[in-house]
C-alpha cells in the first residue's frame, strides 16, 4: 500500500480561478517575537486543490455540511483523456463503459503539468452530455486535474449545474493523476480521499487530496 498526494501546494499568489479571491499567506505569530510560529491564510474557499458542494452554483442546493462524508472517500475510477488538446470539450464516449457506480471518477487530463503558467486556463472539459452520463451511472463525485469541470472562461456552467443539481461533488485543481491511472492499469485498487475542512454553510472548501494504491 502506497499513499499518493494529489493536492497542489497553498501559496501567496498561487493560480486562482479568475474573480476569486487571491491567495495571501503569511507569518502572523513567530517564535522569537511571540512564542509560536503561526500564520495567517487568506484565501477564497475554491483556493487550490477543492471540492464544490452543489451549494456552489445555487442556492436552493445542499451545502458543504449537508453532504454525507461518503462523498469524499471511496473506491476510484481514473479515466485517462491525457491525449486532448486545448479547450478540448470531453463528451461521453469518454466514459462509456469505464464508470462503476457510486465510484469516486478521477478525470485526468494532465493539464496539472500547466499549473502556474497561462496555459492552464485552457484545459479540456466536460460536455453537458458527459456529465449527464455520469450522473445516470450513479456517480456523485467528479474529480479532474484541471481549473474547472467547465471551460474557462465560461458565460455559463452547464457541467456544474448538472453535476451539482444531482448533489455530486467536485473536485478540482487535482494534480499527479499520472501514477494513478499506472496502478490502474496494473489492476491495484484506488481509494481516494477527498475530505474538505468543516466550514458550515459553505460553497466548497480547500481539501488535502490523497490517494491510497494496492
Amino acid at each position: 500500500m502506497r499513499l499518493i498526494d494529489l493536492s497542489v501546494p497553498l501559496a501567496t499568489e498561487m493560480p486562482v480561478y479568475p474573480g476569486d479571491p487571491r491567495v495571501a499567506i503569511a507569518p502572523a505569530l513567530s517564535v522569537a517575537a511571540d512564542g509560536v510560529n503561526v500564520l495567517h491564510l487568506d484565501m477564497g474557499s475554491q483556493s487550490g486543490t477543492h471540492v464544490d458542494a452543489p451549494f456552489h452554483i445555487d442556492d436552493a442546493l445542499p451545502t458543504l455540511d449537508r453532504l454525507p462524508l461518503e462523498r469524499f472517500w471511496g473506491r476510484a475510477v481514473v479515466v485517462d483523456a491525457r491525449g486532448a488538446e486545448p479547450r478540448t470539450p470531453l463528451g461521453p464516449s469518454l466514459f462509456e463503459g469505464r464508470l462503476r457506480a457510486e465510484a469516486i471518477v478521477l478525470v485526468a487530463t494532465g493539464w496539472s503539468r500547466h499549473w502556474g503558467h497561462d496555459d492552464y486556463l485552457a484545459h479540456p472539459y466536460l460536455t453537458p452530455e458527459a456529465a449527464e452520463l455520469l450522473v445516470d451511472a450513479g456517480i456523485r463525485t467528479v474529480g479532474i486535474d484541471a481549473l474547472s469541470v467547465d471551460a474557462t472562461p465560461a458565460d455559463d456552467l452547464p457541467a456544474h449545474r448538472i453535476l451539482c443539481g444531482a448533489h455530486a461533488v467536485i473536485a478540482e485543481n487535482l494534480t499527479g493523476l499520472d501514477p494513478l491511472l499506472d496502478a490502474q492499469a496494473a489492476g491495484e485498487p484506488i481509494e481516494v480521499s477527498l475530505l474538505p475542512l468543516r466550514l458550515p454553510a459553505a460553497d466548497g472548501a480547500p481539501v488535502r487530496a490523497v490517494a491510497r494504491v494496492g
